[in-house]
């Protein structure tokens, strides 16, 4: 049994995954030298973890969901207890230190308890905090200190009980305050309040909050409104860092700021003898992305590497599917490596749609035989190769076999393949702007041919079981000649060459594009899947020659192949 883990690599502006096998006395290891699974191509390495518990929520907020509320997903859609701790436990162990447990409402949740319970035991997990609004807390607080709840959140965007029904369209105020209260009292140092600021709904009580803090020891951060399906968000509303911090000091001249850690995203500020503080969440107008460490899991199982993004990956459908651990951890960093920059939030224009990408492993064969363009002329290919004397596979009874090997050395063998995947305008404007219903067309197409790769055996009949030891697939737009460029490694030590898993890899990172993409279109060609070259058996070295077009008669060089048109 074999190991795997993604490697990324940046080759001129490229992105690329690589997966290598370690062998050990039978056992199993990933190669410490590695680079992390969690480390993003900008260095930034995700120590904290979110985990939506629920989609249901007790209260409607204006800001975060419609009146009528939301489509729920479906109850056996939704990760369970021993999921949620399978997953927790495995960004652990490649490094994660704090997870936050989030909703909907996490205290919706019967088994809450538990799953605290649970997860203090997971070795290596420094914290356990939890965001609520906390109208249950005075029911359930003690229980969930008792089971390790380390951090508390209670959202509370007013001091006003009349319009807290009037935001979250619910009662409730009275018992997020005694909520409060009693997390004060149970000793949580800070309480932290977050509250999302809106003109016209609850800026006037900023500097509320503000003298909130000279007698608590509570930390209110201000939430800049940010746009969230649903919420008919609007420029207008936001109130920003700055105007929030230059209306305080107009009351309190001494409001200064204090330091912050170099992962914070919020900007801590203080009135001088308050016991509490105030923070600044500013994903608006100062956005913290390059600090950022934090991914997101779903209630529904879907990995959000950035709250803005509109592309999730099923880490549900890869557990439910019987995915390994190791597949897993390719899973989570073939999303990671393709975590942008900085999120790309227009005031003018801002799409929040949840698009997932679906996870299934490779169940059938796989058809090679692909619809070519259609052109004006047929091409025919001339070749100077003898063909063999027979087919490797055919007894002399016409019967397939399986090649035998044993005699042969063991000799590194490495083959690489390409192939083209044509796609219309359309489809190559939503690959470029990663809006693609399905999600991620380019990360997940890698990450599929790498496991094709892992699976030839499987899929080709009388393909030898060959351990590998490193898979590259390249998977790269050509946006202005409209097509994906497909391109794949596979080396080996062992007696048999590697040029089918190249060219399953190849194979099945295009069929990938074509079903994530025939939604968009069905004008999708797959085509020039070929072997470039292979090295380290019997039969020497390969190196696919050119093709070049030249007139009937015209000189051919030893190192062409003639391409006559009939």
């Amino acid at each position: 049994m074999f190991r795997f883990y993604v490697k990324n690599l940046v080759k001129a502006s490229r992105r690329s995954f690589s997966v290598e096998a370690i062998q050990n006395k039978g056992s199993v290891k990933i190669n410490e030298q590695a680079e992390n699974p969690l480390t993003d191509l900008f260095g930034r390495h995700h120590t904290y973890l979110r985990i939506s518990l629920s989609e249901r929520c007790n209260l409607r907020c204006q800001y975060c969901m419609p009146a009528e509320g939301v489509k729920l997903t479906p109850n056996d859609k939704i990760l369970t207890s021993d999921e949620i701790i399978h997953l927790a436990r495995l960004f652990v162990n490649e490094g994660v230190t704090k997870i936050r447990l989030t909703g909907g409402e996490p205290t919706v949740r019967r088994d809450l308890v538990s799953i605290i319970g649970n997860l203090k035991q997971i070795k290596g997990l420094e914290a356990v905090a939890m965001t609520t609004n906390g109208l249950t807390l005075t029911r359930q607080l003690v229980a969930l200190q008792r089971a390790g709840l380390d951090i508390l959140n209670i959202s509370l965007d007013t001091l006003k009980p009349d319009r807290y029904e009037f935001i979250t369209r619910r009662k409730g105020w009275e018992r997020a305050m005694m909520g409060i209260d009693l997390a004060l009292q149970l000793g949580y140092n800070p309480v932290k309040i977050n509250c999302v600021i809106m003109k016209g709904f609850n800026d006037d009580e900023v500097l509320d909050f503000v003298s909130f803090t000279k007698d608590k020891n509570v930390d209110v951060r201000f939430i800049e409104y940010m746009p969230f399906t649903g919420n008919k968000w609007e420029f207008n509303k936001m109130v920003s860092y700055k105007d929030m911090v230059t209306t305080i000091k107009k009351e309190f001249p001494n409001f200064h700021s204090l330091e912050n850690g170099p992962n914070d995203t919020s900007k801590a500020w203080k009135v001088p003898d308050y016991q509490g503080q105030i923070g600044f969440i500013t994903s608006m107008s100062e956005h913290f992305c390059g600090s950022c460490n934090r991914l997101r899991v779903t209630a529904d199982g879907n990995l959000k590497v950035c709250l803005f993004g509109n592309t999730e990956i099923s880490l549900r459908d890869a557990l439910r599917s019987g995915c390994s651990e190791d597949d897993l951890v390719a899973l989570i960093n073939a999303a990671v490596k393709r975590k942008r920059k900085q999120h790309a939030v227009h005031f003018h224009q801002h799409s929040t749609r949840n698009l997932k990408i679906p996870y299934t492993f490779p169940t059938t064969k796989i058809p090679f035989l692909f619809t070519p363009r259609t052109t004006q002329a047929s091409v025919r290919t001339y070749s100077t190769n003898e063909p063999p004397e027979k087919l490797s596979h055919i007894n002399p009874e016409g019967k397939a076999i399986m090649v035998d090997v044993t005699s042969k050395p063991d000799t590194i063998r490495t083959a690489s393949a390409r192939g083209i995947v044509r796609i219309n305008y359309t489809t190559a404007e939503l690959i470029k702007q990663a809006t693609v219903k399905k999600g991620d067309v380019l990360s997940v197409a890698q990450l599929a041919g790498i496991m094709g790769a892992k699976k030839t055996s499987e899929l080709i009949p009388l393909c030898h079981n060959i351990p590998l030891t490193k898979v590259d697939v390249d998977v790269k737009l050509d946006y202005e000649k409209k097509q994906i460029e497909i391109k794949a490694t596979a080396r080996s030590t062992g007696k048999t060459g590697v040029e089918m898993e190249a060219l399953t890899a190849v194979s099945v990172a295009a069929l990938t594009v074509y079903d994530m993409c025939k939604a968009v279109t069905h004008d999708i060609v797959i085509s020039e899947i070929s072997l470039m070259s292979k090295s380290g058996g019997k039969s020497d070295n390969f190196q696919k020659r050119p093709i070049v077009l030249r007139e009937t008669g015209e000189p051919l060089d030893d190192t062409e192949i003639r391409v006559g048109l009939i």
